[in-house]
């Protein structure tokens, strides 16, 4: 490295109500910088001290987006930078031309951001394609979460990305996260950990608990962790088939660590996702996770192994899943923790990211 700072550029909001992987990695990666010699400046879309952000150097964009705050800071202020990251950032727009303009850093974009189940229209497919073209030069690394991820960009953005595209996979803090020691093979109970929007799929997790047997429909127990904008939709659907009895909607926790292990299995009926944060952390809490095989879900989860896979909007497949694993006639007997703990852990995504710019790893 030319110099000892970096800048960290995160459209991502600071909540103290729902401290999520990220929030640990941030915290952990700054850490990891400054043990090394490196200071990094942080853009956020707004402050907090929650946590341990009291410790990181934060600048907040207020008014403005935190990318046009970033481009005004460095005019003001003329910090010399020898990277510039971006998290939660749209790719490959006039954003990474003008940080080049008025920077030499290196700049390595990672993508957090999941795609439609079917896919973008013919029109954002090709504006796509001419943003790889005209702005993709000026991004030296592109970071995908999952290797699906990593898939969606070369095809989103052009296959001429592939020498500097690579994958950094999510990882979670192992040692925070209370383990389910017994798991019950007949009735067992469910959580939902998500934020409550349509693309979740909780709509369809409702629809499928309709269809059950109604003497599973009476007894099953549904807890939803989460808000959102849908929160009234899906009240609304449990309202309409009757379901009071089998869903609960227990609000946003900040503390998901400790509640995973009170739960047999998570439900993630999900309709896209990049890689979930969530899913590791229930594999980790040696809670399997039935989920759909959008985004990096099959990368994390391997069928009958640590849980179980359904297409995505597929009702009636999630409705049989349900009834076997209720009934007893599926289990999953073996600790999901063990891939977590081999592949998924924070201290090994922190390191990843590290090696970006103090090792020529692109």
């Amino acid at each position: 490295m030319t110099n000892n700072k970096i800048a960290v550029i995160c459209n991502y909001r600071l909540l103290p109500e729902r401290v999520g992987g990220m929030d640990y990695f941030f915290w952990d990666f700054d850490k990891k910088c400054k043990e090394n010699g490196i200071e990094i400046d942080w853009f956020f879309p707004n402050s907090s001290d929650h946590g341990n952000y009291s410790n990181l150097t934060i600048y907040t964009s207020k008014s403005e987006n935190v990318e046009s705050h970033f481009l005004d800071f460095c005019k003001q202020n003329k910090t010399v930078y020898s990277h510039v990251i971006t998290h939660f950032v749209e790719l490959c727009t006039p954003l990474f031309y003008k940080i080049k303009k008025l920077t030499n850093a290196v700049i390595i974009a990672v993508d957090h951001n999941p795609r439609p189940l079917n896919g973008y229209s013919f029109k954002k497919k090709l504006n796509k394609k001419l943003k790889g073209i005209l702005f993709s030069r000026y991004i030296d690394v592109f970071i995908g979460v999952s290797n699906y991820t990593v898939n969606e960009i070369l095809k989103d953005f052009g296959s001429h990305l592939k020498s500097k595209t690579q994958t950094i996979y999510n990882g979670v803090i192992l040692d925070s996260i209370l383990v389910r020691n017994h798991r019950n093979e007949k009735k067992p109970t469910f959580l939902v950990a998500s934020h409550l929007r349509e693309s979740k799929g909780i709509q369809d997790l409702i629809k499928a608990v309709n269809l059950l047997p109604l003497e599973i429909k009476t007894e099953i127990k549904i807890d939803i962790y989460g808000d959102g904008p849908y929160k009234e939709q899906l009240a609304n659907e449990i309202e309409k088939y009757s379901l009071q009895n089998s869903f609960a909607f227990m609000g946003s926790k900040s503390n998901l660590n400790e509640v995973f292990c009170q739960y047999d299995y998570m439900l993630q009926p999900t309709h896209m996702e990049c890689f979930s944060l969530s899913i590791l952390e229930s594999l980790a809490a040696n809670v399997p996770v039935i989920t759909t095989n959008v985004g990096g879900n099959i990368e994390a989860i391997a069928n009958n192994k640590n849980g179980y896979i359904f297409e995505a909007k597929n009702i009636q497949a999630l409705t049989e899943i349900l009834e076997n694993v209720y009934l007893g006639n599926k289990k999953i007997s073996g600790n999901t923790r063990e891939l977590i703990a081999n592949s998924f852990s924070l201290p090994k995504m922190v390191e990843n990211h590290f090696k970006l710019f103090t090792e020529k790893t692109y």
